[in-house]
C-alpha cells in the first residue's frame, strides 16, 4: 500500500517510522513532513491545514491509506473529505473530533454521561467569567475552549492570575478565536498520566500508559508547552488502575459518543489526574499525543498498519495488540525562547553522533539551500531510547541529547526521574 501520514512534527516522524516497518507499506509519504521524515519517506508539499490540497495530493500519489497526525485537520473534517474521495483514513470524523476541538463540548459530554472530571463553568462574556472567578476558591484552571497547540490552559494560583488569564484569552485574544469561549475549572491535585486507546467505535484497546511533562522548565516551572518530554509505561499506572480508567472513562466515552450520534474511531487520548477520589479526566484529545507517541510506538510489537486497518474497518475485536516490557524515554530539545518567541534557521550538529541504539525524531526541522538540517520550529527534536529500566532508558536518551547542538537549544533535565 501507499500510505500517507499528515503532519510535520515528531509525532508524525514516529508514525512514519513505525508504518515503514510494516510489510504492508510499499511507499510512505508525509505531508508536509520535516527533515527527518524525508530520510524514510517522501515529503509532499501540502499543508496539514489544507483539506482540499491534502485530498488532491492523496489522489495524485495513489494513496491507499491515510494516517492523520495533528488535531487541526481532524477538526476541519479531513477524514470525512478523504472518505468521500474513496480513500480510507484513520481518525475521527469532524463531528467526533469536537471532543478535542471544544473543551466545553467534552465537558458537557462528561457531565451528561457521568464520566469523572473536574467541576467547571463555561463563559462567553468576560464580565460574567470574572464575577464567577472572584467567588471561587483558588487555585483555578482557565482554559480556552478551542485548539491552542497545547498552550491554552493556565493554572492560576490567585484570583488576580485567573482574571489576567481571562483578560489574555478573551480580550487580548492570545489564542485567537479559540478563546471566544472559556472554561473555568477547579484545580485537581494528584499525579498526572495519559492513557491512549485505539477504538473502532465499539471495541476499545488501550496502549501502554505514559507520562508527559508540559511545563517548559525543570521542576514543572514556566509556561505550558506542547510537551517537553515523556516516558512509558507510567510506573504508578498499575493494571488495576488501567482497568478502572477503561471502565469509568474510555469505554463510557466511546459509548457516549455513539449515543450522541457521533461515533468515534481512531485514537482516544485521555489526559488524567489521579486524585484522592480516583481518576479524573483533565482533557480529551482526538489523536496520538506528542510527545507521548515518541515513547509509546517504540514499545509496540504489533504491526501498526494492521491496527489502523482494523480500526477503520470495525475489526478491532479480532486484534491482539502486543507491547514490549521495556521502558522508553524521550526528551524534547527546544528552540531558545520556546514556548514564547524564538528564532529559527540555526544549523543542527551532532545528529550523526547519536548512539546507534537510540532514536531521534524530528519536529521543527528543515533542510536549507546548502543541504544542512536547520531548526524551523519551537520543539525541534526528540531523542528517544529504550532500556530494561527507566534509568537505562533515561541515560541513553540524555546521552543522545547532549550530543546534539544548535543555537539556543534548551531541554528539561528531569524527564523520567522516577521517585521511589
Amino acid at each position: 500500500m501507499n500510505i500517507l501520514v499528515i503532519g510535520n512534527g515528531a509525532r508524525e516522524h514516529t508514525l512514519a517510522w513505525k508504518i515503514a516497518q510494516s510489510p504492508k507499506a510499499r511507499k510512505v509519504f508525509v505531508a508536509p513532513g520535516n527533515a527527518g521524515t524525508q530520510t524514510i519517506a517522501r515529503n509532499l508539499k501540502a499543508s496539514a491545514s489544507d483539506v482540499p490540497g491534502l485530498v488532491k495530493a492523496a489522489k495524485e500519489n495513489r494513496i491507499d491509506l491515510v494516517m492523520v497526525g495533528p488535531e487541526a485537520p481532524l477538526t476541519m473534517g479531513i477524514v470525512d473529505a478523504l472518505h468521500e474521495a474513496g480513500i480510507p483514513a484513520f481518525g475521527p470524523s469532524k463531528e467526533a473530533a469536537q471532543i478535542e476541538g471544544s473543551k466545553v463540548f467534552a465537558k458537557d459530554l462528561m457531565v451528561k454521561y457521568g464520566i469523572p472530571t473536574a467541576g467547571s463553568a463555561a463563559f462567553t462574556a468576560f464580565e460574567e467569567a470574572v464575577s464567577y472567578v472572584k467567588k471561587q476558591p483558588v487555585p483555578l484552571v482557565v482554559k480556552a475552549d478551542g485548539l491552542a497547540a497545547g498552550k491554552g490552559v493556565i493554572i492560576a494560583a490567585t484570583h488576580d492570575e485567573a482574571i489576567q488569564a481571562l483578560t489574555d484569552i478573551m480580550q487580548k485574544k492570545a489564542f485567537g478565536s479559540a478563546g471566544d469561549r472559556v472554561l473555568v475549572e477547579e484545580c485537581l491535585v494528584g499525579r498526572e498520566a495519559s492513557l491512549l486507546a485505539f477504538t473502532d467505535g465499539k471495541t476499545v484497546l488501550p496502549m501502554v500508559p505514559a507520562c508527559d511533562y508540559k511545563r517548559a522548565f525543570d521542576g514543572d516551572r514556566g509556561l505550558n508547552t506542547g510537551g517537553m518530554g515523556s516516558y512509558a509505561p507510567s510506573e504508578f499506572f498499575t493494571d488495576a488502575l488501567k482497568n478502572e480508567v477503561m471502565e469509568t472513562v474510555m469505554k463510557p466515552t466511546v459509548t457516549a459518543m455513539a449515543q450522541e450520534g457521533k461515533p468515534y474511531k481512531g485514537v482516544l487520548y485521555a489526559g488524567l489526574m489521579m486524585t484522592h477520589k480516583g481518576p479524573r479526566v483533565l482533557e480529551f484529545n482526538a489523536r496520538f499525543g506528542d510527545p507521548e507517541t515518541q515513547v509509546i510506538l517504540p514499545l509496540l510489537k504489533t504491526d501498526l498498519v494492521e491496527i489502523i486497518e482494523a480500526t477503520i474497518n470495525g475489526r478491532l475485536t479480532r486484534m491482539k495488540i502486543e507491547w514490549s516490557d521495556e521502558a522508553c524515554v524521550g526528551v524534547v530539545l527546544a528552540s531558545g525562547g520556546y514556548p514564547e518567541s524564538y528564532k529559527t534557521g540555526f544549523p543542527i550538529g551532532g545528529l550523526n553522533e547519536v548512539d546507534g541504539d537510540s532514536l531521534v525524531f524530528h519536529a521543527g526541522t528543515a533542510t536549507d539551500d546548502k543541504g544542512q538540517t536547520v531548526t524551523s520550529g519551537g520543539r525541534v527534536l526528540t531523542p528517544v531510547a529504550k532500556g530494561r529500566s527507566y534509568d537505562e532508558a533515561r541515560g541513553k536518551a540524555y546521552r543522545s541529547a547532549s550530543k546534539i547542538t544548535f543555537e539556543g537549544c534548551h531541554y528539561r533535565k528531569d524527564i523520567a526521574i522516577i521517585k521511589s
